[in-house]
């Protein structure tokens, strides 16, 4: 059989093409040909594939709107080489299976390997990075078709690693949109999660990471951030995730972080706090969630200023009376103060948990009572005799008029 050669030297960096007409008809006797550094070119046409092992660094590409389908009980490709490039395919149909975590592409111990431009459907887990270091997963499409969070994958799933980039894909229909366990010093930017069944974006034990401006709507259970330190989380867009656990973002166990820039919208709680300590909660907008912010009493010093509170049902919660936060400079949609010295700042102090926020979340069925005559019975009488509402947890600089933050999301 014969091939297409970029160069006449037998030493130079080949383009080896596959399809109809083409040298090589099958993508797997392109592999078996192929020599370190070339490029394999899928040309068009629907091909049936099953684990394909890169096993020397190379470029597979596809072009004309090549299809790779899975068949039979295997993943697709299997990179087991540092250097290795695809982009361009549209990969689909990878079985589930309920003892092995079957994905269309899967990392396994290499670096400086890059997925891009891909478009994959109906593929279980989709991208599995493991104990893969420096690779990029860039401007893919992942589309799964999950009904129940048992039977499916996570869409981008990445154990033990570092300097991993996720950037500029869309994803849905999947467990876990994109998930990190023991990922450190990686980049999450500019992708949109929405539809899937768990998590927008599930992040466990991973350290000095950044994600920003991405967008998590309409997940089961919004985000989860856990056991984690010396994380930036940076204009995101928290949205639509309504349900009796659904959060914008869960916060647990982590610290020393910065939660900044970010829009929380429309979700049952906008951030749900436990063990969260020493992070900076600045310039965010929050508006017309449940609670804005639920924060547990096992959190401690932590910064929330300069934040709009907006049309929330309830702004904070918290089932401790003490407080050593720093909640300062905010704006509370909710305040009834007033500017006498027209400095722009309340001159009363506002308190932003509530009586009735406390009863709601101890007793659920309570909301019913929502803005009744018993809602502003205990309210008022609590303002009067505080006895419940944490008093240390408070604003005493609210202010009186809204940041004007235009956030373009």
């Amino acid at each position: 059989m014969a091939f297409q050669l970029t160069s006449l030297s037998s030493f130079a960096q080949r383009t080896i093409l596959v399809g109809e007409g083409f040298g090589f008809s099958q993508l797997e006797k392109a592999l078996e040909t192929a020599r370190p550094y070339d490029t394999i070119r899928v040309v068009g046409g629907n091909h049936l594939i099953s684990q394909l092992e890169i096993k020397i660094p190379c470029v597979l590409e596809g072009v004309d709107g090549v299809i790779l389908e899975g068949h039979g009980d295997h993943e697709l490709f299997v990179v087991r080489s540092d250097s290795v490039t695809i982009r361009g395919f549209h990969l689909r149909n990878v079985e589930v299976s309920y003892l092995k975590d079957r994905a269309a592409i899967r990392l396994l111990d290499v670096e400086h390997v890059l997925i891009e431009n891909n478009y994959l459907e109906n593929t279980f887990f989709g991208i599995y990075l493991q104990k893969s270091d420096h690779c990029s997963v860039l401007n893919n499409r992942i589309i799964g078709t999950a009904s129940q969070e048992y039977s499916s994958g996570n869409a981008i799933h990445v154990w033990k690693a570092t300097g991993v980039a996720i950037h500029g894909n869309s994803i849905t229909g999947h467990r876990d949109g994109i998930y990190f366990e023991f990922v450190d010093s990686s980049t999450i930017l500019d992708n949109n999660c929405y539809s899937n069944i768990r998590y927008g974006l599930h992040f466990m034990f991973s350290d000095n990471d950044l994600y920003e401006r991405n967008t998590f709507r309409d997940n089961g259970v919004g985000v989860a951030v856990m056991f984690s330190k010396k994380i930036t989380m940076r204009e995101n867009v928290f949205s639509d995730n309504w349900g009796g656990t659904s959060y914008g973002i869960l916060l647990k166990e982590i610290s020393d972080g910065t939660l900044e820039k970010n829009t929380f919208r429309n979700n049952t709680t906008g951030i749900y706090m436990e063990g969260t300590n020493r992070l900076s909660i600045a310039r965010n907008v929050f508006s017309n969630n449940g609670w804005a912010i639920d924060m547990k009493g096992n959190c401690q010093d932590n910064k929330i200023r300069e934040n709009n509170f907006i049309a929330n049902t309830f702004e904070v919660v918290s089932n401790s009376r003490e407080s050593n936060h720093d909640i300062s400079a905010n704006y509370w949609s909710h305040y009834r103060g007033y500017d006498l010295d027209h400095d722009g700042k309340g001159d009363l102090p506002h308190f932003p948990v509530s009586i009735f926020a406390l009863l709601v979340e101890q007793i659920p069925a309570s909301s019913l009572f929502l803005h009744s005559f018993l809602q502003y019975s205990l309210e008022a009488a609590e303002k009067v005799f505080p006895s419940i509402t944490p008093m240390k947890l408070v604003d005493e600089y609210p202010l009186m008029k809204p940041y004007g933050y235009d956030y373009a999301h």
